[in-house]
């Protein structure tokens, strides 16, 4: 679908992503796969390669983390294999049962999670799920990679013999030792080993009184090393056990290498989808690194990149703590190449970069950093004259240089082309250079051609004036410091500031008006009546981003004005109803003692019972059937009601306590009245007004009317008659 040479790659540093991308892959093929990495030529397949880095950058966020993917290179066992005869070693065995455990448990998470990963595990299910290789490695290798006792009947019969004798060794070993030692023919070391066999340090004076085998002796011939007599027997008993066990599992193994032989393909595919999920991750990470995301594709010849970021200058900027400053671009069919002028150090190269880099990247199934709204086509092809392209190997100038690949430009370029050249029509006379470039431009714009291309030379500027489907651009100064403000705008061309920047640098200002001079009236008065607008540009730029600054902080507080007084009629709602609950209770319990009284006049239960359940009744028919999520959820409300409006009951109650407080202190001023029998009394904490009845020492019998009760005279106060 694209066609791309090694020159756009390197023009637009596309191996430093690839490089960056590299190294965020687990696997050593994870790794090669994603230098590797090349435009699709189909847009189905590159589609899909975007869904599924989008789909993978989604489970960092999400509670669904895909399961591990790592994997040990397998590429030299599966060769090694595939050789007749052959057999692995046990420790292959081991790093293919591993793959296939990863793949399993890849093919059953993507499955369970097709909602989630619906791409992934497309990919995912043209992968066979088999258990039987890991059922046949398990049968014969353990978890720590040491073949199982029980991988064959003869090898549990030999490891058998062989712990036996391996006892049998110590214990005739262990008497030997004991025996000579007790002679004192032993070093203060008493033993050690040679050649993987256990032997006696015996002084060299006494060599002749030990039976035994001589192995060795020490580097100043002191001491000799001596295999006991009746360990030896025992010891090479051993070493033919040993040799008939490594006999065996080579049988072993071979047997093991046949049954899986037949599974060297899909432990290929096995191997090359890890991989492949290895570099998709990678993308995904290099994603969330860069805050890439997947715009919208369309069929429309159309490429619009709002708040597109340079992902390489971003990530260097980042780690320097410095700011990156977004651009925004669009070709159409009614705007298809656009003119960048205005003076060096402004940021022409790095917008033109940054078009070309993602829209590559994009090409390449790499999400790229942009605004959700972005959209763009694909484009059959990209090409770029970027840089100083002198050629030392074939003697060529720049110019000559910049001529051949505009050849190749006027072969390759057409409708669906996009085209980026920085500095258009350098290295030349400017007057001829400039003439031959507009040549160029205007061949360009009649193939229909997308592009942008920054220059310095007005004649190109006048031509993107006067073509209908092209149009200049200029990158943003301030008109007082001259400092670079790094915002692309379109609509309008930019002036190189060259006196400008030349008097802010201290040229003298008579030297510039002699400058002045040399040149065209016309060329002058031109470069100044861009550089007046682009000034005049420059402050509304600025007065929009301010009014822009000030409605948004309006905005801001109207939303949380609206967010309180949404949050307060919230919590009028909440306290009516606990209000309203309250009373229905409070009317409750008066119409229950209502019941309660006639029952204490007429005691007919016939009647309590039947009051008692019409209002049960009555309550049951405005209660509303709700489940028991429903129940919980209304409970947590009315808990936090009931606590807010706590908080503020407490700090009312507390409010009146200091004013009874100070009313009991004012009362405490007061003479003190002496209750008597017949006075009209009621409690300090009460409101209920009663008389007294009688009174015992210090008690009063105070009558209610309903009820009397017995209470301490210090209590009460006096009540005076209405």
């Amino acid at each position: 679908m694209i066609s791309i040479t090694d020159k756009t790659l390197q023009d637009l540093e596309f191996n430093t992503v690839l490089q960056t991308i590299s190294e965020r892959c687990n696997t050593e093929i994870g790794k090669e796969k994603a230098l590797a990495i090349v435009p699709f030529k189909n847009k189905e397949t590159l589609v899909n390669a975007l869904i599924q880095t989008s789909e993978f950058l989604s489970s960092f966020t999400n509670n669904n983390a895909i399961p591990n993917h790592g994997f040990d290179n397998l590429t030299n066992d599966i060769k090694f294999l595939a050789i007749e005869d052959s057999f692995l070693e046990v420790s292959s065995f081991r790093k293919i049962a591993t793959l296939s455990e990863t793949v399993n448990a890849m093919l059953l998470f993507l499955k369970k999670f097709n909602d989630y990963y619906p791409k992934l595990n497309e990919k995912a299910s043209q992968v066979e799920y088999t258990k039987y290789i890991i059922q046949k490695i398990d049968e014969v290798v353990d978890k720590y990679g040491e073949i199982k006792d029980n991988a064959s009947p003869d090898l549990i019969n030999i490891r058998r013999d062989m712990s036996v004798v391996r006892g049998k060794v110590n214990q005739s070993f262990g008497q030997a030792m004991s025996q000579y030692n007790s002679l004192g023919y032993l070093d203060e070391i008493k033993e050690s080993f040679v050649e993987n066999r256990r032997v006696l340090a015996v002084l060299a004076m006494y060599r002749r009184k030990v039976k035994g085998s001589i192995l060795g002796s020490s580097k100043t011939g002191s001491i000799a090393y001596i295999e006991p007599e009746a360990t030896l027997r025992y010891s090479r008993e051993l070493s033919n056990l040993e040799y008939e066990e490594r006999e065996e599992i080579t049988r072993i193994l071979k047997k093991l290498s046949n049954e899986i032989r037949p599974f060297i393909d899909l432990l290929k595919q096995y191997q090359d989808f890890l991989s492949d999920m290895d570099v998709v991750a990678a993308k995904a990470k290099y994603a969330r690194k860069i805050n890439a995301i997947l715009p919208n594709i369309i069929e429309e010849k159309r490429l619009y990149f709002r708040d597109a970021y340079h992902p390489i200058l971003y990530l260097n900027n980042s780690e320097k703590k410095e700011t990156t400053y977004p651009q925004t671009i669009e070709l159409n069919k009614e705007n298809r190449i656009i003119v960048i002028s205005g003076p060096n150090a402004g940021g022409k190269t790095i917008s033109l970069k940054t078009v070309g880099l993602l829209q590559l990247m994009l090409q390449c199934g790499i999400l790229i950093p942009v605004h959700e709204r972005s959209e763009t086509f694909l484009f059959d092809r990209i090409l770029t004259d970027i840089g100083d392209n002198q050629s030392i190997e074939n003697h060529l100038s720049t110019y000559s240089y910049r001529l051949k690949n505009m050849n190749y430009f006027l072969k390759k370029c057409n409708a669906k082309t996009l085209f980026l050249i920085d500095e258009f029509g350098t290295g030349s006379d400017p007057e001829l250079g400039g003439a031959l470039a507009e040549i160029f431009l205007e061949e360009f714009y009649h193939r229909e051609a997308y592009g942008i291309i920054t220059t310095h030379y007005s004649n190109l500027k006048i031509l993107a004036n006067e073509l209908p489907f092209a149009s200049n651009a200029n990158m943003l100064f301030d008109e007082k410091s001259l400092e670079p403000m790094y915002k692309l705008i379109l609509g309008q061309a930019g002036s190189s500031f060259t006196f400008e920047v030349a008097q802010k640098n201290g040229i003298p200002y008579g030297l510039i008006n002699r400058a002045k001079k040399k040149i065209e009236g016309g060329k002058v008065r031109f470069d100044k009546t861009i550089a007046t607008l682009q000034k005049e540009r420059s402050k509304l730029e600025k007065t929009s981003q301010n009014l822009k600054e000030e409605e948004s902080k309006a905005r801001e507080e109207s939303k949380k004005m609206e967010t309180i007084n949404i949050k307060i009629q919230d919590k009028l709602e909440r306290y009516q109803e606990l209000y309203d609950a309250n009373q229905r209770l409070i009317y409750m319990g008066q119409k229950i003692d209502d019941i309660a009284e006639k029952y204490f006049n007429n005691k007919d239960k016939k009647v309590l019972i039947g009051e008692f359940l019409k209002i049960v009744e009555i309550e049951n028919s405005k209660r509303k059937k709700a489940t028991a999520k429903e129940r919980v959820e209304k409970e947590i409300i009315k808990k936090k009601v009931i606590e807010e409006v706590q908080v503020k009951v407490e700090a009312i109650r507390e409010v009146k306590k200091e004013k009874k407080i100070k009313a009991q202190k004012t009362e405490a001023e007061k003479p003190k009245v002496i209750l008597k029998v017949g006075d009209r009394v009621r409690m300090f904490d009460g409101k209920a007004v009663g008389t007294i009845d009688k009174i015992e020492k210090n008690k009063a019998v105070v009558n209610y009317g309903v009820f009397t009760s017995k209470v301490n005279l210090e209590q009460l106060e006096y009540v005076q008659a209405k």
